[in-house]
């Protein structure tokens, strides 16, 4: 083995400077030549072909594509499926988004053909372990009437990417290479796009931003679906589509209580990590790590519940963790937003306004959570804006009243414990956010985080003094015995996440630079 590996420099005798004997007394003065290096061996070969899918119009074979795991197929979608698919998982092969790639034709706000259009009933099916990259202005888009079922496993995460990842020339800081996931449902929205129409009702919808063809959402349907997606993770999105429109990781738009969410990871957007319209939304296990505007964007009259979550910057990267509006300026259009999160971390590494913004006369509530600001000089951790968000409850408005906080820890600008909180604007002070703080049971103003390898909860959050029951707040929420999102005896990110410069989880699945091959 040894001397298979050998060049002419070892074959050489001691002195000779690479000279070869031929024959005594024949000599040849050359060059020693470079050893040829041993390739590394590819981790990837490219799969045969393309599959076969339902749709008709097929997947187009187009070629391969090399990175740093290899050569791999690339077959690519068609820019719109008219029929209900399945992307199965191959070794070897990646699929591709060719554009604003649709799922099915938008049914309109109805789900009969009252408005003038009917349901296409098309599905997609992603299988675990895919993985589909893009870029530029591409992203997906599941329109109403039509649904995606893309459930990964802890050990086979589904992995929506960009083109620059596959090829392996990002780097730690890489964002904004593709648009998106946008799922589009008929549940009711506020600030409507028709001028006239009556927020909540079939005639308020509402337009994707930034989107090059018109892409709606919104109708009155509350148990409306677009299907269901968990172990996911969705890397590098937040292309701008137009002025300064960007996508989010992933958006929806007027989904219903009839989508189903979990075990979702957005890394490195570059505009929010994930933005909610309208609608509903319920996620348990939700990670959001470096995205360079806000980390959860909630509006126009979304109720949503979100349990387990973390949401951690890049160091000098990033708006707020939270950013909560109900109405766009429109406060007393219904329905108004009612966001609840328990157990949660959110970690700022940036020197800001605030780690949480709410305003607009939004709702909203935290609960067992634990606010840590790990910038250099100090952010404070709660901002509220406008009286309206203050005001005492109204069902007429469909108010529930100040923003509730029981069981959450602060751990911001440390000078003093009123330093947690900030002025607001239109006549809101850091005293009044101070006061609906102090509202609250269990809160803690001078918390000490004592946050183990960047996400993990520490005896202080796995001890704190009151712990919030959450399954009083709904059927959705879980007990639990601690604050923050995660405990070392539970550690529920592991297996399915990438590692990235904002959280780092230390599992097998690796970096979010590299493509795992399954």
């Amino acid at each position: 083995m040894a001397l298979a590996a050998c060049g002419p420099e070892e074959i050489a005798s001691p002195g000779t400077g690479g000279n070869v004997t031929i024959n005594e007394g024949d000599v040849i003065n050359a060059p020693a030549p470079t050893p040829t290096p041993t390739p590394t061996q590819a981790l990837v070969t490219p799969a045969n072909g393309c599959p076969t899918i339902s749709d008709p119009q097929g997947l187009a074979d187009e070629g391969t594509i090399t990175g740093p795991e290899g050569e791999w197929r690339v077959c690519a979608l068609p820019e719109r499926l008219n029929a209900s698919s399945t992307l199965a998982r191959i070794p070897g092969l990646l699929y591709r988004l060719p554009g604003q790639t649709s799922i099915g034709t938008d049914g309109g706000p109805t789900p009969d053909n009252s408005d003038g259009l009917s349901d296409t009933d098309v599905e997609l099916t992603i299988e675990p372990g895919v993985i589909v990259y893009a870029a530029g202005s591409s992203f997906l888009n599941v329109t109403r009437g039509n649904s995606i079922d893309a459930n990964g496993t802890a050990d086979l995460p589904i992995i929506f990417t960009s083109r620059d990842n596959i090829l392996g020339i990002n780097n730690a800081d890489s964002s904004g290479q593709w648009g998106g996931i946008v799922l589009s449902g008929r549940a009711p929205v506020t600030d409507c796009f028709q001028a006239l129409a009556t927020p909540g009702t079939i005639d308020c919808e509402r337009q994707v931003e930034g989107a090059a063809q018109p892409n709606f959402f919104g109708g009155a349907t509350n148990d409306d679906s677009s299907g269901s997606m968990s172990f996911v993770q969705i890397r590098f999105s937040g292309f701008v589509l137009s002025g300064d429109s960007e996508l989010q990781s992933l958006t929806t738009g007027g989904t219903g209580t009839g989508t189903t969410l979990s075990n979702i990871q957005s890394v490195n957007s570059s505009d929010d990590g994930v933005e909610f319209f309208g609608g509903f939304v319920n996620i348990k296990n939700l990670i959001v790590a470096g995205a360079e505007d806000d980390s959860i964007d909630t509006d126009t009259g979304v109720k949503t519940n979100l349990q387990f979550v973390i949401a951690a910057q890049r160091a000098g990267i990033g708006d707020t963790i939270i950013e909560a509006d109900s109405n766009n300026g429109l406060q007393d259009q219904t329905p108004r937003q009612n966001t609840t999160i328990a157990n949660a971390t959110f970690i700022q590494r940036k020197d800001d306004d605030q780690v949480v913004r709410i305003r607009g006369g939004t709702d909203y509530g935290l609960y067992n959570t634990v606010i840590w600001d790990a910038s250099a000089n100090g952010t404070p951790c709660i901002r509220i804006d406008l009286s309206e968000t203050l005001r005492a409850a109204d069902a007429g408005l469909d108010d529930v009243g100040p923003p509730r906080f029981n069981s959450v820890a602060l751990d911001c600008d440390g000078a003093t414990s009123s330093g947690n909180f900030r002025d607001g604007s239109s006549g809101t002070t850091a005293a009044q956010a101070e006061a609906a703080f102090d509202l609250g049971a269990g809160n803690n103003k001078t918390f000490m985080n004592t946050i183990t390898s960047g996400y993990l909860n520490g005896a202080n959050e796995d001890t704190f003094a009151t712990v919030f029951d959450a399954t009083t707040l709904g059927s959705f929420f879980e007990a639990t015995t601690f604050i923050g999102a995660v405990t070392s005896s539970n550690d529920w990110t592991q297996g399915w996440t990438c590692d990235s410069s904002a959280v780092s989880f230390g599992n097998n699945t690796g970096s979010c630079l590299d493509v795992p091959v399954f």
